[in-house]
């Protein structure tokens, strides 16, 4: 898609090793028990099925359409990296990316992409890393913090689109490492409320909803510090009960072989009461 400055910027590649981790397929599947409904038109880029899709949980009587830049399961649509989405404007009532972001060279333009292709009232789900190992598919440029809703707000309010936050969060993991960053956006400026909120189906911090001011569970610190603080702390009882564990067993020792001598003592001190005459 055509980039601030007129030049070329690719659209995010998805890598055929990619596979969806278990937090992001659990939320999107949440995501569309909230919004889903028959009659829809939704778009998903980054739609390459390896292990899992969000097409799983598409709405029966829904129309869903996948594009990414390379053809195969899950693909309908093939996308020209750098250009534009072959979409018409106001297209899709959903549009849905997930671990795709964190690809993306400038995905400012690829959101405002999605902006421009969404219905008047459409709502755009967007789950990208907030932390993670680095992992080139075939790049790997961005993470995203709990403020980025807003800013993606900002951005596309500056270009003309009138798109609401409805929410936004950073997902707790679960088994694997990821902590996601998860947005719901409402192309509206008005009766954007939800149904019901996505936060409140998986455990999270930083959330930020809509008509509610501050952040609600807030941490400063990310789940991989606060999980090294904790086992820090552990680490700090574990060693200090082993101390007090090696000093109990040295103390033993010590009152044994104190013992003992007092014990080769009283043995002397009779002994030498015995050779003494009377």
């Amino acid at each position: 898609m055509i980039s601030n400055k007129g030049s070329r910027t690719p659209t995010p590649a998805v890598n055929r090793g990619r596979i969806m981790h278990d937090t992001a397929y659990e939320i999107g599947r949440h995501f569309f028990e909230i919004y889903g409904a028959a009659g829809q038109i939704i778009i998903e880029l980054g739609s390459y099925n390896v292990n899992g899709s969000l097409r799983d949980f598409c709405p029966a009587g829904a129309t869903y359409l996948g594009l990414d830049v390379e053809l195969g399961p899950g693909v309908d649509i093939r996308v020209e990296p750098g250009r534009d989405l072959p979409l018409r404007d106001d297209f899709a009532d959903i549009v849905v990316s997930t671990s795709a972001f964190e690809h993306d060279p400038a995905f400012w333009d690829t959101f405002l992409q999605f902006a421009r292709v969404l219905k008047p009232g459409g709502v755009l789900y967007l789950n990208a890393p907030s932390n993670g190992m680095f992992h080139r598919y075939p790049i790997d440029c961005w993470r995203f913090y709990p403020d980025c809703g807003k800013g993606f707000v900002a951005l596309a309010q500056k270009r003309g689109y009138p798109l609401t936050l409805v929410e936004s969060f950073i997902a707790e993991r679960r088994g694997e490492h990821w902590n996601d960053f998860v947005a719901v956006f409402k192309k509206s400026s008005a009766d954007a409320w939800p149904a019901r909120f996505l936060s409140d189906t998986v455990p999270c911090k930083n959330i930020v909803r809509l008509g509610v001011e501050g952040i609600g569970a807030p941490s400063e610190l990310p789940e991989d510090m606060r999980i090294l603080e904790a086992l820090r702390g552990e680490n700090a009882e574990l060693k200090a009960a082993l101390e007090a564990a090696e000093f109990r067993a040295l103390e033993a020792q010590l009152r044994a072989r104190l013992a003992e001598k007092e014990e080769t003592i009283a043995q002397l001190s009779a002994r030498l009461a015995e050779s003494v005459p009377s």
